[in-house]
């Protein structure tokens, strides 16, 4: 027998709702993170971490405004020589919080779960202070701080380097996570 003519064809699916819902997930992710006050103020003795991220008691907290070098990370300098300069920024940071308590403004969560802040030594905007000194590249908030950091030839700018997030890229360590992105937003 003969298969029958009007027999019901496969149809695809167009991703267009898919990517509607996701869309619609994201807008009330915002949303719902502007129209929530940020968190209580963190403050205590600070751990250094890297250059860009402290600890206080359990609490990580990653500084916003600044991307600074990774701590594995290595720059050459203007001589060819290779040095540690992830750890050098880790050190830098270590010295200017040293045993001094730390304020820090909350600003939501970031993907792997750590606090986003700006946080203040002894009356001094840390992140600027990380940026000045060289130890790390900078939005635009602390663009002056940058440009300083930059002509003076301090820290990672005295030499040649990876972008952080380049850095992060070929060695495995930054790809997109939507969901945690989202999450970042609403555990704030």
């Amino acid at each position: 027998m003969r298969a029958a003519r009007w027999s019901p064809r496969r149809t695809r699916r167009s991703p267009l709702g898919a990517v509607l819902a996701l869309v619609a997930i994201a807008v009330l992710a915002l949303a719902f993170a502007w129209l929530t006050p940020p968190g209580e103020a963190l403050s205590g003795r600070a751990f250094a971490v890297d250059g860009d991220t402290l600890k206080i008691g359990a609490t990580r907290i990653r500084l916003i405004g600044l991307d600074a070098v990774e701590l594995d990370q290595t720059c050459t300098g203007d001589g060819g020589e290779t040095w540690r300069c992830g750890e050098a920024a880790r050190a830098f940071v270590a010295e200017t919080v040293g045993k001094k308590p730390v304020a820090c403004a909350r600003q939501g969560r970031d993907r792997y779960g750590r606090i986003l802040a700006n946080c203040r030594v002894g009356g001094v905007d840390l992140g600027q202070a990380i940026v000045q000194a060289g130890w790390a590249v900078a939005d635009l908030e602390y663009g002056l701080a940058l440009a300083d950091a930059r002509i003076g030839r301090r820290g990672i700018w005295s030499g040649s380097f990876d972008d952080p997030r380049e850095w992060r890229r070929h060695h495995g360590a930054d790809g997109f996570d939507f969901w945690g992105w989202l999450l970042g937003l609403i555990n704030r």
